[in-house]
């Protein structure tokens, strides 16, 4: 099964369903995404990954953002999360690096969003896979993921 197929699998069992678009050139990064699209690439919604104490932290974050891991999601969270490495991704979330989706984790998540997603009326997601994206509002992403927003941006 392919992160994409894990993904809408997952959605099911959540009872949610949301289109999406597979381009073959592929979606792995904002930049990536924001030429299939059409769009500006701050209106990606792109998940990265870190090893929190816990469980896996997922930052969404806009695509034309950095995150400020060491101060900012520090202050967020409490603790500065580290960096993750492609095989821990995969372990935590079922997704490879290029398609976390923002929310259809195997494992539970601690989940932040990226206050500048909401000046958008629409944004863009992977869906499980690098070829795969799907688009919501940045209220309904929040509402889905339970994520804490803020501030996250260098």
């Amino acid at each position: 099964m392919d992160g994409h197929e894990l993904w809408l699998e997952q959605c099911a069992k959540l009872g949610i369903s949301f289109p999406a678009r597979r381009y073959q050139e592929g979606t792995r990064t904002s930049e990536d995404a924001a030429l299939q699209l059409g769009c500006d690439v701050a209106h990606i919604a792109k998940s990265i990954v870190f090893e929190g104490r816990e469980s896996p932290v997922i930052v969404i974050t806009s695509g034309a953002n950095r995150v400020d891991r060491k101060r900012k999601l520090k202050r967020l969270l409490g603790y500065r999360p580290s960096m993750a490495q492609a095989k821990y991704v995969e372990q935590q979330t079922g997704y490879a690096p290029g398609g976390v989706p923002p929310f259809g984790h195997l494992l539970p998540c601690t989940m932040v969003m990226d206050e500048d997603l909401f000046r958008y009326e629409t944004v863009w997601g992977a869906a499980g896979c690098a070829e795969t994206v799907f688009s919501i509002t940045p209220s309904e992403l929040q509402r889905m993921t339970r994520a804490l927003v803020g501030d996250v941006k260098q």
